[in-house]
């Protein structure tokens, strides 16, 4: 039976509805706001802490459980008084909470930030520490001290936290809490809060996924994972496929890998990544092109190459020299050394889909850009290049024109089959959805032929100096008759914008 999350509410009433469980999670993020938690840069972290502690106590408390019956031995990753239950339940729950509310006011707040914070960001250097101990004080990396004001709102907060509950229901109309929480992430994408690198659409994720298919048994690796949303939605797709408890077992510890830098999302993926039942993430904290380390810890078990990889490189990034001498062909250019990287770690025969903005396309003026994609048709197959429209990242604040890029490692290209979409008119209001791909997903097997659809040989592509960029020759009236230099003034813009964001975020999250 599957398992899903559901509230218990003070009068027993459970929420069993997608809409009820997001506005009971609204609620909670309320009072966060109103405690100095402002935007969704402050909350969303804040939360995430409290909703992983919950969850993880309950679900070792299941496992216990399961292990008593079964007559195996159970250590429990947290111990008195480190556990949810023991200092977040309610005073008639909670034995530490009832011994802290009986000194004086602020015991629990002092508690939290003098006591429970530094175990919890210690537990990897314990001696014999598990991997699970490892997970929980990566998770806590970048937490000092909770940011709520005043105790009183810590105790409405944890209060409507303990309230959701791990429970065997029927999940016709009902979704997980993990896609609830995938929800809040997109808050951190949106315009005003600096944080749009971090968010892919889910319904962009959702294709890719789809396209490439991973398998049990294959790993799946995600150079700038972000909050994980491409390694949350394969373990979904993938788990579909899980016919024992061993494939499972394969999905839950030795199938995702994925590297961030920022210190504000590595602890985030990590929590997004177990709240959808992957018991070990292996999330590399660093700078994927400098190879400059914060903590490689979950990463030591990691294969050098991948069978799979997913991923949203970030649009714009200009990279120093620290960078640029790692690679082959140097560029400052962050898009086309991500690109570079993640041909040098697939696997032969393994397959890639990877969002990549016009420029990377259509750019013939750099030779690392020509030599590059040269490389990449060389030694793959690029079968694959969708055209996306222009404002795909609108709810992230870039309105930059993007492609999605499908390919697999060990032979080289002979043609590339195009799909248009760019034609759609993408508003904050009217997202991409999956029903404008039902046309792609029809025509994909054959790779059919059809006004939005067309192939392009790789003498064509040498012929042009290895400009890939989408031109429909089914629409030419809707060209576009920009010139390069046009195009690259405009990505040049976009890129200054998206260095500030960044320099915000880097702000906010010091």
């Amino acid at each position: 039976m599957k398992r899903a999350y559901i509230v218990k509410q003070n009068n027993s009433r459970k929420i069993t509805n997608p809409q009820s469980l997001n506005a009971y999670i609204k609620s909670i993020c309320d009072i966060m706001r109103r405690s100095g938690r402002a935007s969704a840069l402050q909350y969303i972290p804040e939360l995430t802490w409290m909703l992983f502690l919950r969850i993880l106590d309950e679900k070792e408390e299941r496992e216990k459980k399961q292990a008593r019956t079964s007559g195996v031995e159970f250590t429990p990753s947290l111990i008195y008084p480190y556990r949810w239950r023991d200092w977040a339940a309610p005073r008639d729950c909670g034995l530490k909470r009832k011994e802290l509310q009986k000194n004086k006011p602020g015991a629990l707040m002092s508690f939290v930030n003098g006591e429970l914070m530094p175990y919890l960001k210690n537990l990897k250097n314990r001696p014999g520490a598990t991997t699970s101990q490892k997970v929980i004080s990566e998770v806590f990396s970048s937490t000092e001290k909770t940011g709520i004001d005043m105790e009183s709102n810590l105790l409405d907060i944890i209060d409507k936290i303990n309230e959701l509950s791990l429970n065997q229901i029927d999940e016709t109309n009902m979704f997980t809490l993990s896609q609830a929480y995938e929800g809040l992430l997109q808050k951190m994408g949106e315009k005003n809060n600096d944080g749009g690198q971090f968010f892919t659409p889910r319904e962009i994720v959702r294709v890719m996924v789809k396209v490439v298919d991973p398998k049990i048994g294959e790993t799946v690796y995600d150079p700038c994972c972000g909050t994980g949303g491409f390694l949350a939605q394969s373990y979904i797709h993938m788990k579909e496929k899980a016919k024992t408890v061993d494939d499972l077992e394969i999905l839950k510890t030795r199938t995702f890998h994925g590297r961030e830098k920022e210190s504000l999302v590595y602890p985030i993926a990590l929590a997004n990544l177990l709240l959808h039942d992957i018991d070990e993430p292996h999330i590399w904290h660093g700078n994927t092109l400098t190879g400059l380390e914060f903590d490689g810890g979950l990463f030591q078990a990691a294969p050098e190459l991948f069978d799979v990889i997913l991923t949203n490189p970030p649009f714009g990034g200009k990279e120093g020299k620290e960078a640029q001498n790692r690679f082959v062909y140097k560029t400052s250019a962050t898009q086309m050394l991500f690109l570079q990287h993640v041909i040098e770690s697939l696997k032969p025969g393994g397959r890639c889909g990877i969002v990549v903005d016009e420029g990377v396309l259509f750019r013939t003026n750099e030779s690392a850009f020509v030599e590059t994609k040269r490389k990449l048709l060389k030694e793959c197959n690029l079968w694959c290049i969708v055209s996306l429209p222009t404002r795909v990242f609108v709810n992230a604040g870039a309105g930059s024109k993007t492609n999605l890029l499908f390919f697999a490692k060990g032979e080289p290209t002979k043609k590339v089959w195009y799909y248009d979409l760019s034609d759609i008119n993408i508003t904050k209001r009217h997202p991409l959805s999956m029903k404008h791909f039902d046309e792609f997903f029809k025509l994909l097997p054959e790779r059919e032929i059809s006004k939005c659809s067309w192939n392009v040989s790789i003498d064509e592509i040498q012929a042009k100096n290895y400009d890939l960029k989408a031109v429909n020759p089914n629409r030419e009236d809707k060209e576009d008759k920009r010139t390069p230099e046009e195009l690259i003034s405009i990505i040049e813009l976009q890129s200054e914008e998206i260095a500030k964001a960044l320099l915000a975020l880097k702000g906010k999250g010091g």
